[in-house]
């Protein structure tokens, strides 16, 4: 029987929903790869690589499914898991230390996306470049899974706003994304020895929300479940059988960011689209939830895959370069 380690981060001492939610994918996975015919075994990684790399040449593994996110709740690390394992010379799933540092970068990413000419919303992230009359939502720099978005992220550029805003949350680095008020999709996609595959795409419903309240993809809508937002976000299915012109875009777009990046294994890809139809990559996800509850694995059920068909597919980018 082959050997898996599954490599997820440390957590912390008091771990927050979207940390402990690795611990949910880690168990699934597991139970998709005994199935598979695998045997397997986690290893936390925190800061200390050493440990780490210890650990994996004791296990010996034929592969390492990688589902390692942040280091001390921060995820500018995520890349540090990747460069280990090619590092150690051991193949893992999804997409390569280089392609998981620039997607989850969202500025160099906004700057990939610019540079080949494919549609993203306007961004900066120098606040002087700002404009009075244009309404923002100020974005981490490095989080994914809406960590550090709330409603307090939307605004207009005026520089009192911006300089209270920035001052309030010096936590972490911002940029400023024009807010584009209109429809949102995410999409995932699906590697393997087919090729690329664009799932259903799931547009996110904001049921109920008032004129006045954002319609965005916050934490509290993705993970506070006592909150309005969470009660009231919901995806929805179906726009390639009611909008096939604008169902192809979403397509093409999502083949775009997979091809331009060289990604592998599974991705998802975030998009909004304006009142003018016409559709703005927000960011691309290298390394998204695959939660049984998650937008991925939902799209991949809508798709007609079982959980253990998607951990297959996946597997099957592994070691590909």
């Amino acid at each position: 029987m082959k050997r898996v380690v599954i490599l997820i981060n440390a957590l912390s001492p008091v771990p927050t929903p979207d940390e402990e939610d690795v611990l949910v994918q880690a168990e699934s996975v597991e139970g998709a790869l005994y199935e598979l015919g695998y045997e397997s075994q986690r290893i936390f990684v925190s800061l200390n690589l050493e440990k780490a790399a210890k650990e994996l040449r004791a296990a010996q593994p034929d592969f390492v499914f990688n589902l390692f996110e942040s280091v001390e709740n921060t995820g500018k690390f995520i890349y540090f898991a990747p460069v280990l394992l090619e590092h150690l010379k051991i193949p893992y799933s999804g997409s390569d230390s280089e392609r998981i540092y620039i997607t989850s970068n969202k500025v160099l990413t906004k700057k990939f996306l610019s540079e080949a000419g494919l549609p993203t919303a306007q961004w900066t992230d120098n606040p002087k470049e700002l404009k009075k009359e244009i309404t923002y939502i100020a974005k981490p720099v490095w989080e994914d899974a809406s960590v550090g978005i709330t409603n307090e992220c939307i605004m207009k550029g005026e520089p009192e706003i911006v300089e209270a805003f920035l001052k309030k949350f010096n936590n972490r680095p911002y940029f400023f994304e024009e807010y584009i008020d209109g429809r949102e999709f995410n999409i995932s996609v699906l590697g393997g020895n087919k090729g690329p595959e664009v799932l259903p795409a799931a547009e996110m419903m904001f049921n109920n929300y008032p004129p006045e309240k954002p319609k965005i993809m916050g934490y509290e809508a993705k993970w506070d479940e006592d909150t309005f937002e969470y009660h009231n976000t919901m995806r929805r299915f179906g726009v390639e059988e009611e909008e096939p012109e604008l169902a192809a875009k979403l397509r093409q777009i999502c083949i775009d960011c997979w091809n331009l990046m060289k990604l592998k294994g599974y991705v998802r890809v975030d998009i909004r689209v304006d009142a003018a139809g016409n559709p703005k990559i927000l960011e691309i996800n290298a390394n998204p939830c695959i939660s049984p509850d998650a937008g991925f694995f939902v799209a991949s059920e809508r798709a007609g895959y079982s959980y253990k068909q998607m951990i297959e597919r996946i597997l099957e980018d592994v070691g590909k370069m």
